[in-house]
């Protein structure tokens, strides 16, 4: 049967697994969306799984300044020097160096998030949800609904600040994880964002208002 590119992008938002992982997936099962994703279990993701295994000591480093303004260094690690001086993992490097110059993400994942800054966040979104209840409810009651909402505003906040929760700036179908997927598939090895640093002019300083990051943002959906 037919696979639609509908059928293909609702199977890779739900597995994160390459576009023609995805559609070879289903044109095995049919069209059948939750026999793909089990099959990309076994077999697709299984083998991103053990690629993620390998080790990852070579690579390149990627750099982007918009109008000498903002400026991020990224390293990408590869298995092999050859596939670092591919230019699919040249590109890789580059796109995600204006990422991160228009996302401004604070850490590449949740496992490396500050857990005082995660403490503090979470103190901050409950005093939120607390006055955001009814002044006549009890307090222990307010509490207790409040620690319920937490979770959820949190998860939000951490995908916010997260690289690898983000939507892409350049798809925002995608997260910037599926698309380390999708050039960890492409390349036959395992990438990973190292390492990465942020810098723009007068930062932490008092100046006039100027958002450079929705600037880059929009040069590179241009």
């Amino acid at each position: 049967m037919a696979i639609s590119a509908s059928l293909v992008k609702e199977l890779r938002e739900i597995t994160g697994a390459g576009m023609m992982d995805c559609k070879k997936a289903l044109e095995e099962t049919n069209g059948n969306v939750d026999q793909a994703v089990k099959l990309l279990k076994e077999k697709g993701q299984a083998t991103l799984d053990k690629k993620a295994g390998r080790i990852a000591a070579e690579g390149v480093i990627g750099s982007y300044i918009h109008n000498n303004k903002i400026g991020v260094i990224v390293e990408i690690n590869t298995e092999t020097d050859f596939s670092a001086n591919t230019d699919t993992v040249k590109n890789f490097a580059r796109d995600i160096a204006m990422h991160i110059a228009a996302s401004s993400p604070l850490y590449i994942s949740e496992e490396d998030a500050d857990e005082a800054d995660i403490a503090e966040q979470r103190e901050i979104l409950i005093k939120q949800a607390i006055n955001e209840a009814n002044a006549n409810m009890p307090e222990d009651k307010k509490k207790m609904i409040a620690e319920k909402k937490v979770e959820g505003r949190l998860k939000k906040y951490m995908s916010e600040v997260c690289l690898l929760d983000q939507a892409y700036i350049k798809n925002p179908d995608q997260t910037v994880e599926q698309y380390l997927r999708d050039t960890a598939n492409s390349v036959g090895e395992n990438i990973k964002i190292r390492r990465f640093a942020r810098f723009e002019v007068g930062e932490g300083l008092e100046k006039k208002e100027e958002d450079f990051a929705a600037e880059v943002a929009s040069q590179m959906n241009a």
